[in-house]
């Protein structure tokens, strides 16, 4: 069974390319299947239309559909009555499944239910043999308008879904960013009060740590007296009425715990004391005082108002300090930095078993801190990630993404650097490099600072700002 091919006449200056049987210009035309039992109306037909579109004509249902197996075909024009399958039989498989190919039907019969059938079935236009061949190329020309209206209209369909699906995923992302940023500023509020509340708790707790050892003094003094009382040679009657106040008041056990009282009072005042400087160190009251710092301490002190992940058991701290020079540095922010990092590495481990070293040492420029823990670790491709804003794996209310990032703004600016490595199942490690001696830099803001890191293609196990 041989498929006939319309070969157009060809056009000038015009290189022709020939694809899968046909032979097209470069910009590609329209392409008809012209599906009829008649010769003569596959020959008028073909005549009509070839000078504007690629034509291939078949006879019958089998030869259609082995056309339509071959190329790609934008319209098929099908008589209705056809020997074996008609053309309503090729309708509804071209329907079925070649959908972006739109179908005109001709037929000798005029009968409106016909025409109406083949309509409802998904032809776009019904015409009558014999056919005005200026309304056949009418009814091609406006069934190739209409087919690419709907395409175009696909298209904008799915670019519309596409954009409304970007829509939806920047939606979700501003909320959960405006969650964090809402979190975040709670935090520097809290931080805020903490740091008032400090400030005036620690001028009392003064007073109580100070008298405490003038009460000590004075209630020692008290005993030597009473315990010279007790050996004195008293009169009968005074005598008599220390021994009956001796038998209502205990005051012999009273004098032997004293010492423990006070030992006790002069411990949690200075617990309390402690925690003040401490909240002090880490609030806004001496952010501008550039001196030289104390790593170590500074690291001890962070230690201690971590207690609440430190003091559990679970987590083993394991110090490795050398001794260190003074930096200069802004001692506040950097202990900032310390506070950011243990507390992530704390979190880390969560309720599990584990422990977390923090090592320091020094050369002749550069004070090296090295923060690790044995939690999960970070997986390589967000490893690249943890420094950039907003960027977290907490769960909302847990963690703002910022901590890192203003990490990495504060050892930046002190001139320093910052690395991260880490491997799954392993745990993670943070390492820090400040210098010893730099000039004063720019006041550094924090709070709501966000440092924009820089960005990369490329996904590292060791990651270096």
């Amino acid at each position: 069974m041989a498929l006939a091919l319309a070969r157009t006449p060809p056009r000038t200056n015009e290189s022709l390319i020939v694809m899968n049987g046909f032979e097209t210009a470069p910009e590609e035309k329209g392409r008809i299947l012209i599906v009829d039992d008649s010769r003569l109306v596959r020959s008028v037909f073909l005549k009509t239309l070839s000078s504007g579109y690629d034509c291939m004509v078949a006879e019958s249902y089998e030869e259609a559909m082995e056309c339509l197996r071959l190329y790609p075909f934008d319209l098929v024009i099908s008589d209705v009555i056809m020997p074996g399958l008609s053309g309503t039989e090729l309708l509804r498989r071209v329907v079925e499944s070649y959908a972006n190919t739109t179908v005109i039907m001709v037929s000798s019969v005029d009968r409106p239910q016909r025409a109406l059938d083949a309509l409802r079935l998904g032809a776009y236009d019904y015409l009558i043999k014999p056919c005005e061949l200026p309304i056949l190329e009418l009814t091609v020309e406006r069934a190739f308008a209409h087919r690419k209206l709907l395409n175009n209209a696909a298209k904008n369909k799915e670019a519309l879904k596409s954009r409304n699906q970007e829509l939806e995923e920047g939606k979700a992302q501003l909320l959960h960013l405006q969650t964090q940023v809402v979190q975040n500023a709670k935090m520097v509020a809290l931080g805020q009060i903490a740091a008032g509340i400090a400030h005036e708790i620690n001028n009392p707790i003064g007073f109580v740590h100070g008298n405490l050892d003038i009460l000590n003094q004075a209630t020692a003094s008290l005993v030597e007296l009473l315990e010279f009382y007790e050996a004195a040679d008293l009169p009968a009657d005074v005598a008599s009425k220390a021994t009956e106040m001796r038998a209502t008041v205990p005051y012999l056990s009273s004098l032997k715990n004293l010492e423990e009282i006070f030992a006790d009072c002069r411990d949690g005042a200075e617990r309390i004391r402690d925690i003040v400087q401490n909240l002090k160190t880490f609030s806004r009251l001496d952010e501008a005082e550039f001196k030289k710092a104390d790593v170590n301490a500074g690291l001890d002190a962070t230690v201690r108002l971590l207690s609440q992940y430190f003091g559990n058991g679970n987590i083993t701290l394991i110090r490795d300090y050398h001794n260190l020079p003074l930096i200069d540095a802004y001692g506040s922010q950097i202990n900032q930095v310390w506070m950011n990092l243990l507390a992530n590495a704390a979190q880390a481990i969560g309720e599990k078993t584990g422990h977390v070293r923090i090592a320091t040492s020094s050369d002749s420029d550069f004070v090296t801190v090295t923060i690790a823990d044995s939690g999960g670790g970070i997986p390589n491709q967000e490893l690249g990630l943890i420094f950039d804003p907003f960027y977290t794996t907490k769960s909302v209310g847990e963690g703002t993404g910022l901590g890192l990032s203003i990490c990495f703004g504060i050892v930046e600016r002190h001139g320093g650097k910052i690395f991260a490595a880490s491997e799954l199942g392993t745990g993670t490690s943070f390492t820090v490099r400040l210098p010893i001696c730099m000039e004063k830099p720019a006041t550094i803001e924090t709070g709501l600072a966000i440092y924009q890191t820089p960005q990369t293609n490329h996904t590292y196990s060791s990651y270096e700002i």
